[in-house]
């Protein structure tokens, strides 16, 4: 018996996310998932579309979020739903909504993403349970942040390394985390909550991840003049967990450092002889985090995206904002904190380099809860399209959906998706490739790309003519549904 279909994507040049060439053909979904793809005749479905000039690919898979409170309290997605986003991947940088019920609103780091105690929880099942009542228009894998086990565990007591009976309750966490979906561990050992945490801390904290074949994501050390050392830190702690490595939004800081992807990414392509080890790359030379004198010493320019104290300095320069209170940018940062920032501190060439290389993924860090947020946020995808691919001929069309799509849900074990076959979900974007690029600016963050026009989550049209339909099919992809499928990427 023939599935009755609900949509036929007609006369598209369709990119399947494998890397191969593209073909023209069309596409039929039935229900959340693909029903065929090729010349499908005379066949009819509920609804046509006619994709000629277009392209359809598999949905985007943002591999580098911080989406975790955006997805429970604005589901609608925008930001991502308008770059042709599907799936996100939330709890990066050692930073997670669970497990944490310490009294009062998150501190330090926390507050990154998590303004208020609505947004973590004691269990991750009872974050997933949140997010999926809310009814998402992407779908979200979620890691769990070794940050927020410190702070679960240590308490505000972080300046240290943690005993063998903290590493020990950190590991029973984390164990039951992974049981309940979590797809693995990130760490962020830059931030001052993990910084006193060695190596072998990490090490015990994620044994649980080579029994279930976990993940292991990590905002290394140092960026900056260590990052050799933090990257060999980082696969150390891949190889003795067992755990496939994710070296999240690789980069060299300050411009000492300028050209040294060189020498990272020879790194990193030796280590994946050894291990299983893939990086991610936002295609900007800016990174945003929060306000740290660190960065505002390595960093040409600073701006402000958030300021607890002093609403009214987002989006203004650092320098400028210091000149109105009489003192000097590292005098100015304790009076606006906690606050975060936009640090221009990377060379083109090295974000080229890096997104050029063999195992880049596509992960747009973009931090949703900023009042004046990078460009990042709504741009990262299209950006990539328009500017890296069309314009300037770094990847062809077909390896940059890859990255954006196949690589991306080989790597972190999102099974059934980031591929267009018969079967898979019917997760799809449909972009003029012509047309695509991201219109959003450092001065004006939130605006949505352009050439984007169509948008399927789970086979249900989000993204319809260039605007939101209002339908979210989002789903919550647990790391038991992928657990065969890591298990096989892991042997390769």
């Amino acid at each position: 018996m023939t599935l009755p279909l609900d949509v036929i994507l007609r006369n598209a040049t369709v990119i399947d996310g494998t890397g191969a060439a593209p073909i023209q053909a069309d596409l039929a979904i039935a229900g959340d998932r693909i029903h065929a793809v090729g010349s499908l005749g005379r066949a009819g479905a509920e609804a046509e579309i006619d994709c000629r000039g277009l392209v359809v690919a598999p949905g985007f898979i943002d591999v580098h979020t911080h989406d975790d409170t955006a997805l429970m309290i604005r589901p609608e997605m925008t930001a991502k739903l308008s770059q042709g986003i599907t799936t996100v991947v939330a709890g990066n940088c050692g930073i997670s909504g669970a497990p944490y019920d310490r009294p009062g609103d998150p501190p330090d780091l926390l507050r990154l993403i998590f303004k208020s105690a609505e947004c973590v929880a004691p269990s991750f099942e009872a974050i997933a349970t949140r997010v999926e009542r809310a009814r998402p228009a992407v779908n979200a894998a979620f890691l769990t942040g070794h940050t927020t086990l410190r702070m679960q565990v240590m308490g505000s007591d972080l300046a240290r390394t943690a005993t063998s009976a903290e590493v020990a309750a950190m590991r029973g966490l984390l164990a039951e985390c992974l049981e309940q979906g979590s797809i693995g561990l990130s760490s962020g050992l830059f931030y001052p909550p993990a910084r006193a945490a060695s190596a072998d801390e990490v090490i015990g904290v994620g044994a649980p991840l080579a029994g279930c074949h976990g993940l292991y994501t990590c905002h290394i050390r140092d960026e900056a003049d260590g990052v050799v050392e933090s990257l060999e830190e980082a696969l150390r702690i891949g190889r003795e967990t067992g755990a496939r490595t994710i070296v999240s939004h690789h980069k060299c800081m300050g411009e000492r450092n300028f050209g040294r992807s060189v020498e990272t990414l020879a790194l990193l392509e030796r280590a994946r002889q050894r291990q299983p080890v893939a990086w991610d790359v936002y295609p900007y030379t800016a990174a945003s985090t929060v306000l740290n004198e660190e960065l505002v010493a390595k960093a040409s320019r600073t701006l402000v995206t958030w300021c607890d104290p002093e609403p009214r300095f987002c989006g203004r320069d650092l320098a400028e904002i210091a000149r109105e209170l009489g003192c000097s940018p590292l005098e100015a940062i304790p009076r606006l904190r906690p606050a975060g920032a936009v640090y221009f501190l990377m060379d083109e060439a090295d974000v080229t380099r890096i997104l050029g290389s063999s195992a880049a993924m596509v992960g747009s860090d973009g931090l949703p809860e900023d009042q004046h947020p990078h460009p990042r946020l709504w741009g990262t995808f299209p950006r990539v399209l328009g500017h890296y691919v069309r314009e300037r001929g770094v990847l062809r069309l077909e390896d940059a959906v890859h990255r954006m799509t196949g690589l991306s849900a080989r790597s972190f074990g999102l099974r059934d998706r980031g591929v267009l076959r018969a079967g898979n979900r019917a997760d799809l974007c449909v972009f003029d490739p012509a047309t695509v690029r991201d219109t959003a600016t450092y001065e004006a963050p939130a605006q949505p790309a352009s050439g984007i026009r169509h948008v399927f989550v789970n086979g249900v049209a989000a993204w319809r003519d260039g605007a939101a339909t209002g339908e979210r099919a989002g789903k919550v992809l647990r790391r038991q549904d992928a657990t065969e499928f890591l298990a096989a990427e892991h042997a390769n």
